[in-house]
């Protein structure tokens, strides 16, 4: 049995491009505050950014999730999976079109390798839409398999397709979302 590794700062991506996205990506990450086990530290801006892979999609909304968590990275997979299901997420094909996705990006300073769980994830020194919001509320952290800042593996990325700022949403008393974290 997985032992929970107590106080690790853990980041989590967050991406939609169904139905009303940026609605999505602020509920998820209201509901992955609201996780047992869970501190919601911050989260990056709203970007839109181009879909990787299949073209016959919609742009997606992406943030990053900043935490502090006393679940391990199996039980933080697990939590993060029902929050999809109970948003909507089905299956789709790899790299396909979703109402959210949640993505364990970096777990502390550790490296996982196990059937379904790779942290850090596999792609992200390749993806812009996750280095950039990333690189804005955390260019410091160093990747653990790389030995590089966030900053650096930003720096080294040689496509980052397209990845545009969004304004935050305000509420109707003009002030930004409760979940903006800053």
């Amino acid at each position: 049995m997985e032992q929970a590794v107590e106080g690790v700062i853990a980041f989590i991506g967050a991406g939609s491009n169904l139905g009303d996205s940026l609605e999505a990506c602020l509920e998820a990450v209201r509901r992955v505050a609201a996780l047992p086990g869970i501190r919601f530290l911050r989260r990056a801006s709203l970007y839109r950014t181009e879909p990787v892979g299949p073209q016959d999609q919609d742009w997606f909304i992406n943030t990053i999730i900043e935490v502090r968590t006393d679940l391990g990275p199996r039980e933080l997979l697990t939590a993060l999976q029902g929050i999809e299901k109970a948003m909507g997420r089905g299956e789709s094909r790899r790299w396909g079109a979703r109402v959210i996705d949640l993505d364990i990006l970096l777990y502390g300073p550790q490296v996982f390798r196990e059937e379904g769980l790779t942290v850090p994830h596999p792609e992200l020194h390749r993806r812009a839409f996750v280095l950039v919001p990333l690189a804005e509320i955390a260019s410091y952290v160093i990747h653990p398999a790389f030995d590089v800042s966030i900053q650096g593996l930003l720096g080294r990325l040689e496509d980052r397709g397209v990845v545009e700022w969004l304004p935050e949403p305000l509420d109707p008393h003009g002030s930004a979302t409760e979940t903006d974290g800053r």
